[in-house]
């Protein structure tokens, strides 16, 4: 539904409503609604899909923002139900509400829902001219939001606060960033977002190491950028990153949309993997796990996660972890594995022999002083193995 309530929904809806019932809502939804109680059904704090699912068999109405499966309750209910034991009355989002106020395309729009999600969610699109739209949880978020775009160098972003939409208290808004100074919003609240200026992260792969959280354990930007090529991530497939150090690599197939288990032995080092996961917001599709592979075992959280569709090896790695992998993986999982020490470089030599696949030695050099002129100072070489299983 809609802020306009009971006006602006369909027949269909309004009949759905009526018979139902039990209705769930938040305060406000049941409100709009003109549903009291025992009909009217808080959602319980922390949010829970339980008490609908109890009821199932009942007609059971659930009232949500405009479409409820754009960042909305829609989403979590269906996982859970058949679907001939459901249907759906969706009114326009906020986020076409937000456009149609704006006059954006919502095609070239960027669009977000930041209710328990980090604003480092947005460090990708932190582009000049980029335009987003952020759904918030209301309050003291919008001030948050202005602050955090200022603190990364975008303080002279158009913010366009966005309360209320399409209802009788719907109030827009205009601002800068670095000048924001509203202290009253109403909920539902959205805030667009004119960037104005390129301080996000590049698309390209290896990021600079000072972009992580590290003690020097992390795959340098260059081999990262041929580990990541190697790995070759898609859209919401799954990483294993076995010896993960700093996670950089982890967090590199993240940010190309996919999701990640980045297993480490040392706690300092998850430590750092964790800083990692809140510096780029990526809670929702990475996990740190605590542990390490001990005789070709691997530990449970990894086997309970579900195959992946790539696994890296950045430490750690040895005969008896290749064989199990080879031997339990789903054909064509995508493997690639870096050495730098002779062992490790011997033992990729011999099960590329064995198995096939891409074998590169790859030497860098970095110019540096040398006396008063330059030179080269080559860094470790690494031996890549990269083949399908």
């Amino acid at each position: 539904m809609g802020e306009d309530g009971l006006v602006g929904l369909t027949d269909a809806s309004r009949k759905a409503l009526a018979a139902a019932e039990f209705v769930f809502g938040g305060p406000r939804h049941l409100a709009l609604a003109g549903i009291a109680r025992p009909k009217a059904q808080e959602w319980p704090l922390p949010f829970s899909v339980a008490p609908v699912l109890a009821l199932r068999g009942r007609r059971v109405a659930v009232l949500a923002s405009g479409d409820p499966f754009w960042f909305g309750a829609g989403g979590s209910l269906m996982p859970h139900l058949a679907p001939q034991e459901w249907q759906s009355f969706p009114m326009p989002s906020t986020f076409a509400l937000a456009a149609n106020h704006l006059g954006w395309r919502l095609e070239d729009t960027r669009c977000f829902g930041l209710h328990a999600a980090p604003f480092a969610m947005l460090r990708p699109c932190l582009i000049k001219g980029a335009r987003l739209i952020c759904l918030l949880r209301g309050g003291e978020a919008p001030a948050e939001l202005a602050t955090w775009l200022t603190d990364q160098g975008a303080g002279a972003s158009t913010l366009h606060l966005l309360e209320a939409l399409g209802g009788p208290r719907a109030r827009y808004r205009t601002t800068r960033a670095d000048r924001f100074d509203i202290t009253e919003c109403a909920p539902p609240v959205a805030m667009a977002v004119e960037v104005s200026a390129s301080v996000g992260l590049p698309n390209s792969a290896g990021l600079p190491e000072d972009s992580f959280c590290h003690d020097g354990q992390i795959t340098k930007s260059p081999i990262r950028a041929l580990t990541l090529s190697a790995l070759a991530p898609r859209r919401g497939e799954l990483l294993w990153d076995i010896g993960a150090g700093s996670g950089s690599v982890s967090v590199e197939w993240c940010l190309a949309g996919g999701r990640a288990l980045a297993l480490e032995p040392r706690s300092d080092r998850l430590a750092n993997i964790n800083q990692n996961i809140a510096r780029f917001g990526l809670a929702q599709q990475m996990q740190a796990v605590e542990g390490a592979v001990s005789g070709g075992k691997l530990p449970q959280t990894l086997a309970d996660s579900g195959p992946p569709d790539a696994v890296f090896i950045g430490g750690g790695g040895d005969a008896a972890l290749l064989e199990t992998l080879f031997a339990t993986m789903p054909k064509a999982t995508r493997l690639v594995m870096n050495a730098v020490t002779l062992e490790t470089e011997a033992l990729l030599v011999l099960w590329q022999a064995l198995k096939g696949g891409s074998l590169m030695r790859v030497e860098l050099a970095h110019a540096s002083p040398l006396g008063k002129m330059r030179g080269w100072s080559p860094t470790r070489a690494v031996v890549q193995w990269s083949v399908l299983l």
